[in-house]
C-alpha cells in the first residue's frame, strides 16, 4: 500500500520545462513560449487545451524559467475578493505570474476585475481553460492575452508517460511494474495525462502481493470498473457529457438525452445544473418556436428546488423529453449577437430625435419627440416609423425561423414593415 497521500500526478510532476512531455511546438527549441523564456519575458496567455495535458505544470514551470512569484487561483473557489486580494499584495521588482485555472468559468465581472492589473504590467495572467476562449472570455480580457493552443498528448507521449512514473516514483518502483499491454490504461484515461497516471496508481495499489506487478488490460478493466469514477464533475466528463446532452436536445432525440442525462444523475452531477442548461437551450435552440419550452424549463429549476432528488429526476425527465420534441428555432439567438456586434460597430450613432425623451421646455424646442407616432393612437396599435438610428434605417437583424409559430411572426412583420426590413 502506498503511504504517500501525495498523488502520482503531484509526485511525478516535471521539474523544468525539458522535463514536460509533450506540446513540443510550443516549449520545443523554437516554440513560442520557449523563446519568450528564453528572451526572459513572459506575456500574459491563454493556455486552451482539453484535461491532462499539462496547463497547470505549464504555467508553473513558465514562471520558474522567468523567476516569477507564483499565485495560483481556481475559477471554482475564487471570486472578485480573492482577486483583489491578490491584486493588493507588493508586487516587488518583478510582476507575479497569477495562474487561473479554469477561467472560463469566471463571469464578466470577475475576468473585468483581471483588465487594469493586466493592461498595467501589474500581473502577469494565464488563464487555464477547456473551452474556446473565443467564447468564454470577454474580449476585452482576451485582447490583453496571447492564445496558446495545447495539444491532447499522443499514444507515444502518453506510453512515456506511464513509463517515466514507473521509473521515478519510489511507490511504483516497490512493485517491480512491467506492463504487458498499455491498451486499457489509455483507453480508460481518454487522453487524460492526469487520470493516466491515477489510473496507474490505482491498480498498483490493488496489487498487494509481493510478487512483481504485471499490467494487463485485463487487469486495468477489473480494478477500473470496482474503483474509477467515470464521471468527474470538474473535469472532462463533465463538459463532454453536459454537451452531449445538450446536442441531443438540439438534435430533437429524446432517447439520446435522456440516456446523457441518467449518466449525469447517476454520477451525482447537481440536478439544479442539469435544469439551468435546459433553460439555457430552451431559449437558445427553441426559443419563439415554442415559447413554453422557456416556461416549462424555468419551472423545472424552480420545482427541483422544492423537492429535490430522488422525486427530480422524474421532471428532470419531463422537461427534457419536452425540449427534444419541440420545435427548434435559434433565430433569436442569431439576432442578439448580431445586434451586440452591430451595437459594438456603431456606438457613435446618435438615437433620433423623434425617440428621445423631452422633459424639458428647452428639449422640446430643439426637437426632442418630435413627430414620434404613438402605436396606440393609430389603428392596429401601428405606425411605421424608423425605431433605428438614420445610418440603420432598415438594417434587419431578425431573421424568423422556419416553424409554426414563427411563421405567424413572419406574417405580421410582413403586415407591418412589408418591404421596410425585407419581410
Amino acid at each position: 500500500m502506498n503511504t504517500d497521500s501525495t498523488p502520482l500526478p503531484e509526485r511525478v510532476r516535471p521539474q523544468t520545462l525539458n522535463d514536460v512531455i509533450g506540446q513540443r511546438k510550443l516549449i520545443g527549441p523554437t516554440g513560442a513560449l520557449r523563446r519568450a523564456v528564453d528572451a526572459g519575458r513572459l506575456p500574459s496567455m491563454i493556455l486552451w487545451g482539453p484535461p491532462g495535458v499539462g496547463k497547470t505544470t505549464l504555467a508553473l514551470l513558465l514562471a520558474e524559467a522567468v523567476k516569477r512569484p507564483f499565485i495560483a487561483l481556481s475559477a471554482i473557489n475564487s471570486g472578485v475578493k480573492e482577486i483583489r486580494d491578490v491584486l493588493s499584495r507588493p508586487s516587488g521588482m518583478f510582476p507575479p505570474v497569477v495562474f487561473i485555472d479554469e477561467i472560463h468559468r469566471f463571469n464578466k465581472s470577475q475576468q473585468d476585475a483581471l483588465l487594469g492589473a493586466v493592461e498595467k504590467g501589474q500581473i502577469t495572467l494565464i488563464g487555464a481553460t477547456t473551452e474556446n476562449p473565443s467564447f468564454e472570455v470577454n474580449s476585452a480580457l482576451l485582447s490583453r492575452c496571447q492564445v496558446y493552443i495545447l495539444e491532447a498528448l499522443s499514444r507515444d507521449e502518453l506510453v512515456q508517460l506511464v513509463d517515466r512514473a514507473i521509473a521515478q516514483d519510489t511507490f511504483l518502483q516497490s512493485k517491480k511494474i512491467t506492463v504487458e499491454s498499455y491498451d486499457a490504461l489509455l483507453r480508460l484515461s481518454g487522453g487524460d495525462g492526469r487520470k493516466l497516471l491515477n489510473l496507474l496508481e490505482l491498480v498498483a495499489s490493488a496489487h498487494v502481493s509481493v510478487e512483481p506487478l504485471v499490467i494487463t488490460d485485463e487487469g486495468v478493466t477489473a480494478v477500473a470498473q470496482q474503483n474509477i469514477a467515470r464521471y468527474d464533475k470538474s473535469g472532462e466528463q463533465h463538459y463532454d457529457i453536459i454537451s452531449a446532452f445538450i446536442k441531443s436536445l438540439r438534435g430533437s432525440d429524446p432517447n439520446a438525452a435522456l440516456y446523457w442525462m441518467a449518466r449525469m444523475i447517476v454520477a451525482g452531477e447537481d440536478p439544479i445544473f442539469i435544469a439551468r442548461r435546459m433553460l439555457i437551450m430552451a431559449s437558445e435552440d427553441i426559443g419563439n418556436a415554442n415559447p413554453t419550452a422557456m416556461i416549462m424549463a424555468s419551472e423545472a429549476v424552480q420545482a427541483i428546488r422544492a423537492i429535490g432528488m430522488p422525486e427530480g429526476r422524474i421532471i428532470l425527465s419531463q422537461v427534457a423529453v419536452y425540449l427534444a420534441t419541440s420545435p427548434k428555432s435559434n433565430a433569436s439567438y442569431v439576432a442578439i449577437d448580431e445586434a451586440i456586434a452591430l451595437a459594438e460597430q456603431t456606438a457613435h450613432l446618435p438615437v433620433p430625435l423623434h425617440l428621445r425623451n423631452a422633459p424639458t421646455k428647452l428639449m422640446k424646442q430643439i426637437g426632442y419627440g418630435k413627430e414620434y407616432q404613438y402605436a396606440h393612437a393609430h389603428e392596429g396599435n401601428f405606425a411605421q416609423q424608423n425605431f433605428l438610428p438614420d445610418d440603420l434605417k432598415g438594417h434587419k437583424l431578425y431573421e424568423p425561423g422556419h416553424n409554426a409559430r414563427e411563421a405567424e411572426i413572419r406574417r405580421s412583420l410582413q403586415k407591418w414593415w412589408g418591404d421596410w426590413y425585407g419581410y
